[in-house]
């Protein structure tokens, strides 16, 4: 079935009630209707002050292959709705068939740090299209975005030691596993474990060798010294399957008899007990014999939190190989992206708004043809503005924060920017070079660094403002008083 799942069209990677509604849009002569769709979360994983966007890769390889099989078509055809009855009929199953990818997607590039309610992909397209991408474009842009998340508050722990993704074998999943590794690698991890991860997008693959290597042989020290006689180039020796301390006295030994050869000692790896101890007087017993060079690798079950309070403790661990944790995205496994309708074409060519009402303000969507703006001085990034691009901001920019209307800012017309959406397909074609995922890798980075450290820090993170602009802001509250009295009445 593993084999089945991805030698097929991922088109039907999608809900049912996306379907049934495509249905009722081309049932009610509504399918070409063309419509705006936002994509946003509504707040920041980890309770953390910022998110990395990921998945643009993904979305762009799923849309680029995006038509219904024919055998996509007989299962759609074969559904059936509670009476037992086919749901849809063959004329929808014909135009599904011929339906040709139309749509205008904008999207924020990968690797960049958003916010909550800033669109990351805008789609303008048939109604019907729009509404087919929904599931897709979240369940590729969620998990993705949220990993990387991960990885970067990690990185901001790690400073400049190595972190290694180790996660595969914990993962929710091989896509789960390959999309993590990825993910992992643009939020700063510097290698996987994960192989296949390594094949497809040419990311660094590190490892050595598991605790049964150990217990396979007579002793430990045997099983070192095979090791590294038969790989001298990538020693990096498990040392607690019996005793760490020791296990470090005889990766010593080992190490020895590999100068011996030309070679060196690349590292031992701690993955049990009290890491800061163990590293510390690792440390004192490598230093002493001369392996000054040689990396303390620790694992087990860590995120940044436990790094934050290891490297406090001054342990003295130079590499860290993280798991479980990360690739599962273990406090918050899911980013919770929404995907809402913003704006219809009406038949005389304007655009007529739309917004979903909640009793719960952060559910009160925005309206409008969205675009972000990030405004930026020489010390670096100051605050992002949501426009309307159908009402382009002119002179001054004025912004208001959506949930305290009180509260605003104003950016004089010289002041520096940047619009964060660029195109990525128009009108069905691709129209966007997607960097690699090193450049990718490295613009999270800078992104970062031009961010002020509190909107870093894990504990109550400084808010980055986000706002709307005046005249989205007036019209959302316009909207949101006109639907209430209408529904009132």
């Amino acid at each position: 079935m593993i084999n089945q799942l991805y030698n097929t069209s991922l088109t039907l990677l999608t809900d049912l009630y996306q379907l049934t509604m495509a249905y009722g849009y081309w049932k009610a002569g509504k399918a070409e209707q063309e419509a705006v769709f936002n994509l946003y979360f509504r707040k920041h994983p980890f309770q953390g002050g910022f998110t990395i966007a990921c998945g643009l890769s993904s979305v762009i390889d799923y849309l680029n292959d995006y038509r219904f099989s024919d055998e996509d078509l007989v299962y759609v055809g074969s559904i059936t709705g509670n009476d037992g009855e086919k749901l849809f009929e063959p004329g929808f199953l014909d135009y599904l068939k011929n339906i040709e990818f139309a749509c205008s997607i904008d999207a924020i590039p990968e690797g960049t740090a958003v916010f909550p309610n800033e669109p990351l992909l805008r789609i303008k397209g048939p109604i019907l299209q729009c509404q087919l991408l929904e599931t897709p474009l979240l369940n590729l842009i969620n998990f993705q975005s949220l990993i990387a998340t991960k990885a970067a508050r990690m990185r901001l722990v790690a400073r400049e030691d190595t972190l290694l993704e180790f996660g595969l074998r914990r993962a929710q999943g091989p896509d789960g596993g390959v999309t993590a590794s990825r993910a992992a690698y643009i939020g700063g991890f510097d290698a996987t474990s994960n192989v296949i991860a390594g094949k497809l997008y040419d990311i660094p693959v590190k490892g050595t060798h598991a605790h049964s290597w150990v217990m396979s042989f007579d002793s430990e020290l045997e099983s070192f010294e095979t090791y590294a006689q038969y790989m001298p180039n990538n020693v990096t020796l498990l040392v607690d399957t019996y005793d760490s301390l020791n296990g470090v006295r005889h990766a010593i030994k080992t190490g020895y008899r590999l100068r011996e050869r030309g070679y060196d000692l690349g590292g031992i790896r701690l993955d049990s007990g009290d890491l800061a101890y163990l590293s510390i007087e690792a440390r004192k017993l490598l230093d002493d014999a001369g392996f000054e060079k040689t990396n303390i690798v620790a694992s087990n079950d860590l995120d940044e939190h436990i790094m934050d309070s290891l490297k406090i403790q001054g342990a003295k661990i130079d590499v860290w190989g993280i798991g479980t944790k990360l690739v599962t995205a273990y406090d918050q496994p899911a980013l919770g992206g929404v995907y809402k309708l913003a704006a219809i074409r009406l038949e005389s060519g304007e655009w007529d708004y739309k917004l979903k009402l909640s009793e719960q303000a952060i559910k009160v969507s925005t309206p409008g043809i969205q675009q972000v703006r990030r405004f930026k001085d020489r010390d670096g990034f100051l605050s992002d503005m949501i426009f309307n691009i159908e009402t382009p901001v002119t002179g001054k920019a004025t912004m208001v924060d959506p949930y305290d209307f009180t509260r605003n800012r104003s950016f004089p017309e010289n002041t520096s920017f940047e619009d964060l959406l660029v195109p990525i397909f128009a009108k069905g074609y691709l129209v966007y070079r997607l960097p690699s995922v090193h450049d990718t890798r490295s613009r999270v980075q800078e992104q970062l660094s031009n961010f002020h450290k509190g909107i870093k820090r894990f504990v109550h993170p400084h808010t980055y403002p986000v706002g709307l602009e005046k005249g989205l802001f007036d019209m959302k509250t316009g909207l949101i008083l006109k639907l209430r009295a209408a529904n009132e009445s």
